[in-house]
């Protein structure tokens, strides 16, 4: 069955381009979803007719995309969860808990165009990549961090180590000095 695609698809072409597809494929989904019509002379003709007004919407969904992508990159997420000792979780930061803070944050999305490889299980730094549009990914900074702590508090954490080196770093200045 040979369509003329309304909107981009994406594993399928972009707007304006004539595919072939199985006839259960397009009769099924592709038509009644208005994302292709038959190609048909007549098709054609009025399709011409109407592309600029289809481009338009595209532009300005692809837009509205970018628009969020930009604001998604501007808010960091911070997520607090519960850990054992060596800093094991309990359980694991899946796309759900990802899609949850950043309703809480303000950021309304679907959880499945958040794209993660596998569930998170550690503390940390993470870029996460969100598919927006077809040609508009999103990354998302994310922070897993212990249930009850602030990232502030897990940095000064890590302070009274290095501080911890350093007089014995002065130590040493002062027997060279000395010498």
């Amino acid at each position: 069955m040979k369509l003329i695609l309304r909107a981009d698809v994406d594993t399928l072409g972009r707007l304006g381009e004539i595919v072939t597809v199985k006839d259960g494929y397009g009769r099924n989904y592709l038509i009644p979803q208005g994302l292709a019509k038959p190609a048909t002379p007549a098709n054609l003709k009025a399709f011409e007719l109407e592309r600029r007004k289809l481009q338009e919407n595209a532009d300005s969904l692809r837009a509205q995309a970018q628009g969020l992508a930009d604001r998604i990159a501007a808010t960091p997420i911070s997520i607090e969860v519960r850990v054992g000792e060596g800093d094991k979780l309990y359980g694991s930061v899946t796309s759900a808990n990802i899609g949850d803070a950043m309703e809480a944050a303000g950021i309304d999305i679907d959880r499945r165009k958040i794209i993660l490889p596998e569930p998170i299980r550690s503390l940390g730094e993470y870029e996460v990549e969100i598919k927006l549009h077809p040609d508009v990914r999103g990354e998302l900074k994310l922070s897993v961090v212990r249930h009850g702590a602030s990232f502030v508090d897990e940095l000064e954490e890590t302070a009274p180590v290095e501080a911890a080196q350093e007089p014995d770093a002065v130590a040493e200045d002062v027997e060279t000095a000395e010498a």
